[in-house]
């Protein structure tokens, strides 16, 4: 065989890896309104900058009938290019070869690419589609599982770690994608969960379909488990595009700065009157954070889960940056389980890849009731304190209105190593409400007084004492616990020169092996 012959083979090869398993499954993978494997990293990767590892591996199980089919990559794409001209690296499965049932050689393709990222510090971006393990191998398929936990675990805070839930995801494999930082899901395609609908009706009797038991509205709303939910797979891969802008290729660098046109010292009028007179009136925290923002532009993240409280990436005058935000249109901005849990995690991947965090508070405590203290709010409210007091990324806060209670400590204050710390003039900081407070305090004289009306014109004036007392900043500020009281319009240009203040900022846990979170 000559040179020409060998280009040949090699050629046909390349052909015949890259239509997986074969054209009938890549005809069935686009009726059900998915896109192959190779399709997805096209539209993933920057054009032309896909380089492909370990095309021509393939299966070495030689039961149960499979030494009679293989198929070269073995169900799953992998390689390295680009994205905005920044280094990644991806895998992405293949449902047309056996499912994207996870064997010993594919999991081996994915170990390869994510021990390489690690080497050179760049994102893991990893698409998954796939049946689960393939039975077949046993125990070799959930080795190899247990293989990539490991990587993700050890890469967890080193580089990003990004997974697309393009199809099914079940079993083991739902647990790579919980391992790493953030995961996006479509709609109506896409599903998540450890044990199917046969198995829990078996188990429990109950009858539930796939999109009713791990869907991604299920999952965006109820679990958390997913951070993103696209529309469309298209929608998805855009998402992870504008996801990496905001973050740095790994623990030891920086986001990168994006070119600002959006004066720092713009003001916004309509700051000013943007809180309510009456203090139990809501308004939408998401326009104070349009308002303050590089071109009213942000990236919510877990939207549709725990609405209470808002987490987002934005820029500063190009500085990539964190946001964590009270929603007083959700439970008037209540903390409660699943929003101290939400925040917790994002200060936490924000204080990893060094991302500041900004934190804008409007937060009348916890909530109280028995299925949250059941629910061990006492544990989950401590994730949020834990995670902003372990914190060493610059931290900018600002009270808008309320900051009642043990919540005022956990909302990144002064006293959790919040770096500068500011207030709007209508801000509140008290142990509690005025009127829970007056009942509290003056219960005895309350008690004691038989008329009605007089009880509540006591009632009434006192508690405008208290508000005169602590339904202003100054109090706090004459602690120094809040570093200005500053005009609302005028908030973004405070915050980019606070930020402009600490970019040299350095401070430094004690040496442990690790922490001993609250889980």
């Amino acid at each position: 065989m000559n040179i020409q012959d060998k280009i040949k083979e090699l050629l046909d090869l390349r052909q015949q890896a890259k239509m997986g398993g074969g054209e009938k499954r890549i005809n069935a993978q686009h009726e059900k309104g998915k896109l192959t494997a190779r399709e997805r990293l096209e539209l993933l990767l920057d054009e032309g900058s896909f380089e492909e590892f370990d095309m021509f591996v393939s299966h070495r199980c030689i039961d149960f009938g499979l030494e009679k089919e293989t198929y070269l990559s073995d169900g799953v794409v992998t390689g390295y290019g680009t994205i905005d001209g920044r280094l990644v690296y991806v895998f992405s499965q293949d449902f047309t070869v056996f499912g994207g049932s996870l064997s010993e050689m594919f999991a081996a393709k994915i170990c390869k690419i994510m021990d390489k990222a690690m080497k050179v510090g760049a994102p893991v971006i990893g698409i998954n589609d796939s049946g689960g393990a393939r039975i077949q191998e046993g125990v070799k398929s959930l080795g190899g599982y247990a293989d990539i936990f490991q990587r993700n675990i050890m890469a967890s805070g080193v580089i990003p770690q990004i997974s697309a839930i393009f199809g099914p995801c079940a079993g083991g494999a739902v647990y790579s994608p919980a391992l790493t930082d953030f995961n996006i899901m479509t709609k109506g395609t896409s599903y998540m969960f450890v044990t199917g609908p046969k198995v829990v009706k078996t188990v429990t009797g109950e009858t539930v379909t796939s999109e009713e038991l791990g869907g991604a509205s299920i999952h965006s709303t109820k679990s958390g488990v997913a951070h993103f939910v696209a529309e469309t797979e298209e929608e998805g891969i855009l998402l992870i595009r504008k996801l990496l802008s905001y973050l740095p290729q790994n623990n030891l660098e920086e986001a990168p700065l994006a070119p600002c046109f959006d004066p720092i010292d713009r003001f916004d009028d309509a700051l000013n009157e943007i809180i309510p007179e009456n203090t139990n009136k809501p308004y939408d925290v998401k326009d104070v954070i349009l308002s303050i923002v590089d071109n009213g532009e942000f990236l919510e993240v877990q939207r549709d889960f725990a609405p209470n409280i808002v987490t987002c990436f934005a820029r500063f005058n190009g500085m990539s940056v964190g946001i964590v935000a009270n929603q007083p249109k959700y439970l008037a901005g209540v903390l409660d389980i699943n929003a101290s849990r939400k925040a917790a995690r994002f200060v936490r991947f924000c204080d990893a890849f060094n991302i500041p965090l900004v934190t804008l508070v409007d937060v009348p405590g916890f909530l109280p009731g028995t299925a949250q203290e059941y629910g061990g709010i006492i544990l989950h409210g401590a994730k949020l304190l834990y995670a902003y007091g372990e914190a060493t990324v610059p931290k900018v806060t600002i009270i808008l209105r309320k900051a009642y209670g043990g919540a005022y400590d956990v909302m990144s204050s002064k006293h959790l190593r919040g770096d500068i710390n500011y207030a709007w003039p209508g801000a509140e900081i008290a142990v509690m409400g005025p009127k829970g407070a007056i009942e509290v305090l003056l219960s005895r004289d309350l008690s004691s007084i038989e008329d009605e009306k007089a009880k509540i014109a006591f009632l009434s004036k006192k508690e405008e004492e208290y508000k005169e007392k602590f339904a202003n900043p100054y109090v706090a500020a004459k602690f120094g616990y809040i570093d200005d009281v500053i005009e609302p319009r005028n908030t973004r240009f405070r915050v980019i020169r606070a930020l402009q203040s600490l970019a040299t900022k350095k401070d430094v846990n004690p040496p442990k092996k690790h922490s001993n979170l609250p889980l």
